[in-house]
């Protein structure tokens, strides 16, 4: 997958990608908006029309499987490296991200965060999401 644009937003802020048809992503992005204190990222549910246009490199069957992050120079990260630096951009989210630094939490954050969106609709989303365990 090649770099994401810019897209047409000229301001520093972090472009967040989720599902806005699934309950429980939605409810995270709710935490993560009220935790976002300085107004590090744009929210932006895959479904938006705006989407394929502002991102065109970023394939829909990677949007609908985990949550994007683009950062404001273009920078892509997706699923727990998306989390990993979510946590590092938030105020409240700084104490957790050194988990991530440990040895091997890396492979296990990438895991967990797989088995999470495979079992979404076990977990508060429902059969729309099109992702199954």
């Amino acid at each position: 997958m090649g770099e994401p644009s810019r897209g047409t937003h000229d301001d520093a802020r972090h472009v967040l990608i989720f599902d806005g048809a699934c309950p429980m992503c939605v409810r995270w992005m709710g935490r993560v908006r009220h935790w976002d204190e300085h107004g590090s990222f744009e929210y932006l549910p895959l479904q938006d029309p705006s989407v394929p246009d502002r991102f065109p490199a970023l394939e829909p069957e990677s949007l609908r499987r985990e949550m994007h992050l683009i950062g404001p120079d273009g920078r892509l990260w997706t699923g727990a490296a998306a989390v990993e630096r979510i946590l590092d951009l938030l105020p409240l989210g700084r104490w957790l991200g050194w988990l991530f630094r440990l040895p091997l939490a890396r492979p296990i954050a990438d895991r967990v965060y797989r088995r999470v969106a495979e079992n979404r609709t076990r977990l508060g989303c429902g059969p729309h999401c099109g992702v199954s365990g």
